[in-house]
């Protein structure tokens, strides 16, 4: 006999005794001509290093490990601590831009409008992967990466978790507790997760300000504010799995979130003087709620073992309000307003394997979006804008995208994907008599690249070439003209530090050609090293661009901003990551047996807008560079796991206009953790988020003198989870 067929038999063997002691426990086979061999699936679980390592195109991905390290109760604070993610008002930005920038995908598909990273538990989260440039068979709204939320699939088997968890930051803890149901029935699985959350938190601000009038005169003022945020809400993403035969699968999939908000501030001046007086903050109550459903259904059949189609729809709708109330006793301004969004998505992909070298896949993405809101605003009672309060003012998209991809393997090293994407958007805004269409087709194609320097492919090139686009948001397509809070009259004028605010129904989408190549190193221990660099050249930039202009039904002119396609603008970088055990990376210093593992990752970013003079004429929000390092360690006597996160971004300036420019200090953020195991059933884990934080300061100067300096003291966060498995 042949040494392979001899291997082969002797790892055969343990399976075919176990078959044998089943049978001889069941009694012998029925008699008759149907007896045929039950199929035996054998599964292996792929590290996060390996799923990165063999996917056709750049991506980090992050499992359990990740999501439940330090104990977060929302997933926007697990992103703050990923490589080349930064997270700034609750929504991710990577490559340094904007959040608008970064795609944010649920289980592949554009995340709906209205949802929010920082009201989802990672206890609801099977993965995260965070890939670096655009695939045709997702949006290509992915102008600086895409973040995908992979949510927990329905269990094989019977489960029943619960984490109950306290957070502190101002005044008393805050509770939060997620139970997690998942049973099998037959050819069935059903996962039903719900989360209660809640919170509390303060924060504290001095604020400066120099004003400059058009006539010369001038004053000062400064302020010290507090606000305090609250609040509660809930949410399930409930599935149900479907097994129809080995290759045909249905699955029904939802989610639901409501929730209820608080806001208060409260200012104390501290000094003013001349024409800095009539820009002092008020006091503030501020309350709303929000609620969203969403339910999909996808449909898989594998028809052959080349042939297979998938085909899903989606709806959802989300609504919200507010009551903001100015707590003023001269001139009180209440502001009353609800929106709703409704979302309908239809798409499908059929793929075929074409030889054994290409998976070829054609399909369509279909969507329908629209918007509606309304507001009142009224100043001593008395409407701020007659014109506008009341109405209701709307916008729509319709989408329409139709894609092919080839995943290519040439050779044993060489591996490629190539795709072509073409989208069309139309958009249409109404309301006050403002109506407007616009349509526009975005033409995205796609190439990615693959070459193993070694047949294992533990070393890796990549290489990447595609376009992309950012469309603007409904919100900011809207013509609903909004004055500010500091200069609620129409009859007055107000500073340009302090613009009203309206919408632009004719914006056009951004278009950025993008380059991006990288080098990946995996160790044999499941530690990695990668270094990337990037280009990106955009055209049609958004940018928020102030004007002096009458409004509609006023009689003085105010100072106005409104979004415009700005410009042109380049953006580069290089970025590098780290991780692994410490016995791996350092072999002089620690010992194979050390449960010490290290990661570390920097990034540099450049940018430059072509319509704005430098220096510092850099894309809105970028930083410079920005760093993570962290460690986790496992006591060797203890059932103890601890680790630490700190996070560091530098100063820097930005103009963001002609005529203003905006500086920003550094930030840092360190976060640690301890998990205590007291049994495989039940574990306790102590965390703590933003220990010893800088406060940021910020200082926005135009061009006429006036500027506004404000200091933000930042507090830490304070968490403690009991997680137990019923």
């Amino acid at each position: 006999m042949k040494s392979p067929e001899l291997a082969s038999l002797l790892l055969l063997s343990p399976a075919v005794l176990l078959a044998q002691q089943e049978a001889d426990r069941n009694g012998p086979p029925l008699p008759g001509n149907n007896n045929q061999l039950e199929r035996v699936e054998v599964r292996r679980t792929l590290s996060d290093t390996d799923l990165r390592r063999r996917a056709p195109v750049a991506k980090q991905v992050f499992g359990r490990d990740e999501l439940d390290k330090y104990g977060d109760t929302n997933v926007a604070d697990v992103l703050k601590r990923l490589p080349g993610v930064n997270v700034s008002g609750g929504a991710p930005r990577m490559r340094g831009l904007g959040s608008g920038y970064t795609l944010i995908l649920i289980n592949g598909d554009p995340a709906p409008p209205g949802f929010q990273l920082d009201q989802l538990d990672p206890k609801q989260v099977e993965r995260i992967e965070v890939t670096k440039g655009p695939t045709a068979d997702q949006s290509a709204q992915a102008v600086a990466g895409a973040i995908n939320i992979i949510l927990k699939d329905a269990p094989r088997l019977s489960q029943r978790d619960l984490r109950l968890g306290l957070g502190y930051n101002v005044e008393r803890p805050t509770p939060s507790a997620t139970l997690t149901f998942g049973e099998k029935i037959g050819a069935a699985a059903l996962s039903v997760p719900v989360s209660l959350f809640s919170w509390r938190n303060l924060g504290e601000t001095t604020t400066q300000r120099h004003v400059v009038s058009d006539n010369g005169s001038s004053g000062d003022s400064e302020q010290r504010g507090e606000q305090l945020n609250w609040g509660h809400g809930l949410n399930t993403t409930p599935r149900l799995n479907w097994r129809i035969s080995d290759d045909e699968t249905l699955t029904l999939m939802g989610f639901g979130q409501q929730g209820w908000w608080n806001n208060r501030l409260r200012y104390d001046t501290l000094s003013s003087s001349g024409i800095a007086s009539s820009g002092l903050d008020d006091d503030a109550d501020n309350k709303g709620h929000w609620q969203m459903l969403r339910g999909n259904v996808q449909w898989n059949n594998r028809f052959s073992e080349t042939q297979k189609v998938e085909l899903k729809a989606g709806v959802q709708r989300a609504k919200g309000g507010f009551d903001n109330l100015t707590v003023d006793t001269t001139t009180p301004v209440r502001s009353v307003g609800d929106n709703i969004d409704r979302n309908f998505t239809q798409a499908g992909k059929y793929s075929q394997l074409v030889g054994e070298e290409h998976s070829l896949t054609v399909g369509w993405d279909l969507e329908w979006r629209r918007r509606d809101e309304t507001r009142t605003t009224t100043v001593n009672g008395q409407s701020q804008l007659p014109q506008f309060d009341g109405e209701t003012f709307g916008a729509r998209i319709e989408r329409q995208a139709f894609f092919v991809q080839d995943e290519w393997e040439i050779a044993p090293q060489w591996s490629t994907y190539l795709g072509l994407r073409n989208e069309r958007i139309v958009t249409t805004s109404r309301g006050n008599a403002l109506d407007a269409r616009n349509v526009s087709s975005v033409l995205t194609p796609l190439w990615h690249l693959n070459y193993k320097l070694d047949p294992k492919g533990r070393d890796l090139i990549r290489g990447s070439l595609t376009r992309s686009y950012k469309a603007p948001d409904l919100s900011a397509m809207l013509g609903r003209y909004s004055l500010n809070s500091k200069y609620p009259s129409a009859a007055q004028t107000n500073e340009e530090l302090y613009p009203d605010r309206v919408g632009n129904p004719l914006l056009k989408p951004e278009l950025a050609t993008g380059v991006d190549i990288a080098y990946e190193k995996y160790f044999t221990g499941g530690g990695m090293f990668s270094i990337a660099l990037f280009h990106r050249d955009i055209q049609d930039l958004i940018r928020n661009a102030t004007t002096r202009e009458v409004p509609a039904g006023g009689t003085v002119a105010r100072y106005v901003s409104r979004p415009i396609n700005l410009s042109k603008a380049q953006t580069s970088g290089i970025e590098m990551e780290l991780k692994g055990r410490a016995s791996e990376l350092m072999p002089a210093l620690f010992d194979a047996k050390t449960a010490l593992n290290l990661r570390g990752s920097v990034s540099f970013y450049h940018s430059r807008v072509d319509a704005l003079p430098g220096p510092d004429n850099r894309l809105d929000g970028q930083q410079p560079w920005s760093g993570n390092l962290g460690f986790d360690y496992r006591l060797p006597t203890l059932p103890l796991t601890t680790g630490a996160n700190l996070a560091f971004t530098p100063g820097y300036s930005t103009r963001q206009t002609q005529t203003q420019v905006l500086d920003q200090t550094r930030n840092r953020s360190l976060d640690l953790f301890a998990q205590w195991v007291l049994n495989p059933s039940l574990s306790l884990r102590v965390s703590a988020n933003n220990l010893a934080p800088l406060d940021t300061q910020s200082l926005t100067t135009v061009s006429n003198g006036s500027t506004t300096f404000t200091d933000r003291e930042a507090r830490a966060w304070y968490g403690v989870n009991l997680e137990i498995k019923l």
